[in-house]
């Protein structure tokens, strides 16, 4: 099987051995390779390649910097020349976190690692929405996650930001929730009002509400409101 790849590096030479290294790799097709942050960026979300080999520090916009631009995030093995970020690339779950020079049993190692997460996961969707055994990343801050949709159960609307709820998380992301309504599985993700969005997975119970709307109580005790289309629309889908 191959594995479509893209290589971000904003050092030509670094890009140079690697393509050379991964040569003994054909299973790995490296369909554009970028010096420029914003390039690769750019055709990542052209080209949607199952793999980046992705530089951290770069001028103009770091590796976490672009990933968290990015509408769908591949899998990711950072190559880089400073061991400072292992922790937070890990923190992350990339697949892997390579140092300059790239000792070749390692990168053997990182691609292994790739294709078993690779045949593990679902077939890819083929329209614009996710789905629902993909990812998404955040960089709040300092802090960086890769949090599967499974495991968010509500969004919120936050000015031009939405706080992503998960576990006992809630990070902010640089989305509306319009955008985020678009992208998400909406077999799955429910738009309940202007302010939240919710995972229909996660609801606990719910409760009939004012003027014929519908409270929905969710398993993390948040109760959103339904606004009265939205209402209308829930019992169409669920039967309520």
């Amino acid at each position: 099987m191959s594995y479509k790849a893209i290589i971000i590096d904003d050092e030509h030479l670094a890009i140079t051995e690697l393509e050379l290294m991964l040569k003994a790799f054909p299973e790995i097709d490296i369909i554009h390779k970028a010096e420029k942050a914003q390039n690769g960026l750019d055709k990542v979300n052209e080209l949607k390649p199952d793999l980046i080999f992705l530089d951290i520090n770069m001028p103009g916009m770091s590796g976490f910097e672009l990933l968290e631009n990015l509408d769908e995030v591949p899998e990711v093995i950072f190559v880089t020349a400073y061991d400072e970020y292992a922790i937070k690339a890990f923190e992350i779950n990339a697949l892997d976190y390579l140092l300059k020079p790239i000792n070749p049993d390692r990168l053997s190692e990182a691609i292994q690692r790739m294709e078993k997460r690779m045949h593990k996961a679902q077939g890819k969707a083929h329209n614009e929405r996710l789905s629902m055994d993909k990812r998404i990343f955040i960089k709040d801050g300092e802090k960086c996650y890769f949090v599967p949709l499974a495991d968010i159960f509500l969004l919120e609307s936050d000015g031009n930001y939405v706080k992503v709820h998960f576990e006992d998380k809630k990070p902010m992301l640089h989305k509306s929730l319009t955008y985020m309504e678009n992208r998400l599985p909406d077999e799955v993700f429910f738009r309940a009002n202007r302010q939240f969005m919710f995972n229909m997975n996660y609801i606990k119970k719910i409760d009939p509400y004012f003027n014929s709307t519908l409270l929905v109580e969710l398993e993390s005790g948040h109760k959103i409101d339904l606004s009265q289309r939205q209402s209308v629309k829930f019992r169409e889908i669920t039967g309520v």
